[in-house]
């Protein structure tokens, strides 16, 4: 192998080498600081950035500790983040979050969450900034009554339903397709 090929062959490793491994993740541009995504080149399943896209979220599980952001909700912040840096016009993002069980109480304002649990809501500058974006997030009346989370105390902007159920089907009923993990 001639010198200079060997150079090229080396070369184009080495650039693209580099390239596979510095590809890093990122949030923004609808919520920043949340909802890293990695950039996906040539997909071979294109996205209809045309689509108006309107999804539920089930966010039914938290994390164990008080202390630890629930990477449930944080999904939300990703799919916005994602379709928006794909193309996708944010007008065309219909999102809300069906919340309950166990998740209910990371909606709590911070107050209430602090004298609950000792900490800061670790959720609570994400989902504001959820709302912000406009995002829905509806808690279960059922879970807010069992779990004693009154929708008084949550964080402003948070709407009470009669139970996630109801909403889940009223929001299917009306267009939006839930994706529950």
């Amino acid at each position: 192998m001639s010198k200079h090929l060997f150079f090229k062959l080396s070369l184009f490793l080495l650039v693209g080498f580099t390239s596979m491994h510095s590809q890093t993740k990122e949030s923004g541009p609808v919520i920043t600081g949340y909802g890293e995504v990695w950039n996906i080149e040539n997909p071979d399943f294109i996205t209809d950035i045309a689509k108006e896209y309107k999804v539920v979220f089930d966010i039914m599980n938290t994390s164990e500790s008080s202390d630890h952001l629930n990477k449930s909700i944080e999904t939300a912040a990703r799919f916005l983040n994602m379709h928006a840096q794909s193309g996708v016009p944010i007008a065309n993002l219909k999102v809300a979050l069906v919340v309950h069980n166990n998740a209910s109480k990371d909606l709590l304002r911070g107050s209430e969450y602090k004298s609950r649990y000792g900490t800061d809501n670790p959720n609570e500058e994400l989902i504001q900034k959820l709302l912000d974006a406009g995002v829905e997030i509806v808690l279960c009346g059922q879970s807010s009554v069992a779990r004693n989370v009154p929708v008084s105390e949550t964080i402003d902007g948070v709407e009470l339903a009669l139970s996630a159920m109801t909403a889940l089907i009223q929001l299917q009923d009306n267009g939006f397709q839930l994706i529950k993990f």
